[in-house]
């Protein structure tokens, strides 16, 4: 059966956003009518939709405050609907830090939220030190020095696994 899905997504530098997107167009693919919202631009309801997604990119340890609160607000009409939640942040490029059990940035945003997704994912992200501007590039190498990634300024590099992200496409259309 097709669904009517809404995605809702808050980015800092662009990769959850291509994340969604990737789900979208599988979801898509399979016969489902999706609609694809910036936190900042949604001002529809939950209970408009079949399925919600629901993704964020993590900035400083830390989800979009926006996401926060509409979660925290919007807790019984998610739990009406089928619905997910998937995390995106540099830490999951490490396999043992990958998924929703062990990933310690899911772990904390669970802990500030009142809901427990039905489904949900951690996806790495991208890293680009170029973009970034120089205060947040330095921030990010200490980040990256800390956890033993790259820290040469011009690395550029899309740790996404974007196979993963369609299995879970996949899965949201199963649900």
């Amino acid at each position: 059966m097709n669904s009517n899905i809404g995605i809702l997504y808050a980015t800092v530098d662009g990769q959850t956003f291509k994340i969604c997107t990737v789900i979208a167009d599988v979801l898509v693919e399979k016969g489902n009518l999706v609609q694809l919202f910036s936190i900042d631009d949604f001002n529809g309801k939950v209970a408009d939709f079949d399925k919600f997604i629901i993704g964020a990119s993590i900035r400083y340890g830390k989800h979009n405050p926006k996401i926060i609160e509409f979660i925290n607000q919007n807790k019984i009409a998610l739990d009406k609907v089928e619905n997910a939640f998937f995390s995106v942040n540099l830490v999951a490029r490490k396999p043992e830090k990958a998924s929703p059990e062990t990933n310690p940035y899911f772990i904390k945003f669970l802990q500030t939220i009142h809901w427990i997704p039905k489904t949900s994912a951690v996806f790495a992200g991208n890293l680009d030190y170029q973009k970034y501007p120089l205060t947040d590039r330095w921030m990010i190498q200490l980040i990256m020095w800390m956890t033993k990634g790259p820290t040469n300024s011009k690395a550029k590099i899309e740790y996404t696994d974007w196979d993963k992200v369609k299995e879970f496409a996949v899965l949201m259309h199963n649900n």
